[in-house]
């Protein structure tokens, strides 16, 4: 059997304790690492082997929210904040899951929200992170629509703003948006108003 350093060379920079028992590493070995320093516990099962160039790149709070379940997904400030259609710096990662779906326990800084299994995949695209990780991100007329459509939580002026932002970068495109903002009546009307004011 292999030791457990052994093990961490056939393991990720970031990787979950199962993966880690396939590999090999026994509890013992696991814990005599965790308390050299050679791994972090970064979130419920989770591990980052710390002297891995991984240990230093910003989006590891992504890695370990991707981590918790795969159908998470960037929304609102955060996803508009990808797409620099807002100048807030989020204190917090908004995240989406479909309704329905038990809440993970994160060692991120993590705001989480729950969006209907019907619409949750509209918009919605996959971005590659370090270690093999990936998460969804809503698309730019996604995040816009759903800070229109969420105003009474992120207040007004976040969709108006981003709106501006989209129109500046993608103004001949109002009807993508529309189509999009469709199937989503709390926003459509107020969106048709602010564009009509804005064109």
């Amino acid at each position: 059997m292999p030791t457990g350093a052994n093990a961490l060379d056939r393991l990720g920079p970031v990787f979950r304790w199962r993966e880690a028992r396939r590999a090999g590493m026994s509890d013992p070995a696991l814990h005599r690492m965790l308390a050299e320093g050679r791994l972090e516990r970064i979130s419920h099962g989770l591990y980052l082997q710390v002297d891995s160039e991984f240990a230093d790149v910003a989006d590891l709070d992504l890695v370990v929210v991707a981590a918790a379940n795969d159908r998470s997904t960037l929304c609102l400030t955060s996803a508009l904040a990808r797409h620099d259609l807002t100048d807030e710096i989020p204190t917090r990662i908004d995240v989406a899951l479909p309704r329905g779906t038990r809440l993970p326990k994160v060692s991120a800084p993590v705001r989480w929200h729950r969006f209907a299994p019907a619409t949750f995949d509209l918009g919605r695209e996959v971005i590659e992170l370090h270690a093999g990780y990936s998460i969804g991100v809503y698309s730019p007329e996604r995040s816009i629509v759903d800070a229109y459509r969420l105003r009474h939580l992120e207040g007004d002026e976040l969709g108006r703003e981003a709106l501006k932002a989209w129109l500046r970068q993608w103004g001949s495109q109002p009807s993508r948006l529309l189509q999009v903002a469709a199937p989503f009546p709390k926003a459509l009307g107020r969106l048709r108003e602010d564009m009509r004011v804005l064109l």
